[in-house]
């Protein structure tokens, strides 16, 4: 079975039969066989095709396809020695030093008498018997010795503790512990003292760099409230801790944006926040303890102030502009309406037009006039 298609022929059909007429010159007739058209083909089997990936040819035009962003790894938090921790140093009372000083002021008194050094006033005022003396051997300078050294050990270790201070002890470079109690107490002369103030402290900060969420440099003043609660790790762990606090707080102004005082309350708050949170978990390996990071000046940077001012000040014109319109546009209608509804004026569409102008003209200029 085949199909024949065949091009009209004026001369084989003669001058009496029509036909249309030939477009393509020199035409022929050709046969198409039908099983070709009509052919059934089995089902295209599923050949496995890997994902192709299409990247972006240098000067093509192709807009680059947005790639998902990588998810962001957790910085390691800064690790200090993890033997290094606040520990309770072993004190005595002042009076165990005072006794021990009295002790070692009366031995050196007592060997002075012994030796016959001591000033005939000074026996008649202490009521001693008279004693010839035995002189200054050997004996009685180990005596001087020994009383010197309970009195220097004494007398040197008394301290006074203070409220709000701590001392933190070291012995040839090894930390000896932390002494947080109060009145007057004993040390080991030899211990080096390291006086930390423990009280709730807060620091208002000079103008530190920042910038909001479209990247505007600004100069932020903010208010911290800390306090030190490991000393061991405060006084030891870092060269100084204040120093410490001052760059954790303006890292953290690189890192959270801040907005402009006159946003909106909530992103206010949350930039707090987020900035507390993030000054918080970089100090706590240290052994400081921030309760809050509050921003209480935010200015733009000088080198922007004045084009962000006139970008202000434009915004608020325009807010201006767009809350009178609006009120005008309110007041027109509302009169126009209660013109027509109560029948006071009968209005075709070029009255009605008129009307409108004519009062819009004339509240714009009342509220110009009002306008400082």
């Amino acid at each position: 079975m085949s199909t024949t298609t065949t091009s009209p022929n004026p001369e084989s059909e003669g001058p009496s039969r029509p036909g249309p007429t030939r477009l393509i010159q020199n035409e022929a007739t050709m046969e198409i066989p039908v099983h070709l058209l009509f052919r059934d083909d089995p089902d295209p089997a599923p050949v496995p095709v890997r994902p192709a990936v299409v990247g972006r040819r240098q000067g093509t035009g192709e807009q680059p396809r947005l790639r998902r962003p990588a998810p962001v790894r957790p910085r390691p938090a800064p690790q200090v020695d993890p033997e290094l921790a606040e520990r309770r140093a072993r004190v005595l009372p002042g009076a165990a030093g005072v006794l021990a000083g009295t002790c070692g002021l009366a031995g050196a008194l007592a060997n002075s008498w012994w030796a016959g050094v001591l000033p005939p006033l000074a026996v008649e005022a202490l009521r001693l018997p008279a004693y010839a003396g035995a002189g200054l051997g050997p004996a009685q300078w180990a005596a001087y010795a020994g009383a010197g050294t309970l009195g220097l050990f004494g007398f040197g270790g008394l301290a006074r503790g203070r409220t709000g201070r701590a001392w933190v002890l070291g012995l040839f470079g090894r930390y000896r512990g932390t002494v947080r109690r109060t009145g007057l107490l004993w040390l080991n002369p030899l211990l080096l003292r390291r006086r930390v103030d423990v009280r709730l402290r807060h620091w208002r900060s000079e103008p530190m760099p920042a910038a909001d969420g479209n990247g505007v440099a600004l100069r932020v003043v903010v208010l911290v409230v800390w306090r030190v609660r490991d000393t061991a790790r405060a006084v030891l762990g870092v060269e100084d801790h204040e120093t410490y606090l001052r760059e954790c707080v303006e890292a953290g102004l690189a890192r959270v944006p801040v907005e402009m005082p006159g946003g909106p309350r909530d992103s206010v708050e949350a930039a707090g926040e987020a900035l507390s949170r993030v000054v918080a978990a970089d100090a706590a390996p240290v052994g400081l303890e921030v309760f809050s990071v509050r921003p209480v000046r935010i200015e733009y940077a000088p080198e922007v102030a004045a084009a962000m001012h006139r970008r202000r000040i434009a915004a608020l014109d325009a807010q201006h502009r767009a809350s009178v319109l609006t009120s005008v546009v309110d007041s027109v209608e509302d009169t126009v309406t209660r013109l027509t509804v109560r029948g006071l004026v009968e209005l075709d569409d070029y009255e009605r037009k008129a009307l409108v102008k004519d009062l819009t003209v004339a509240f714009c200029s009342g509220r110009g006039e009002q306008t400082p």
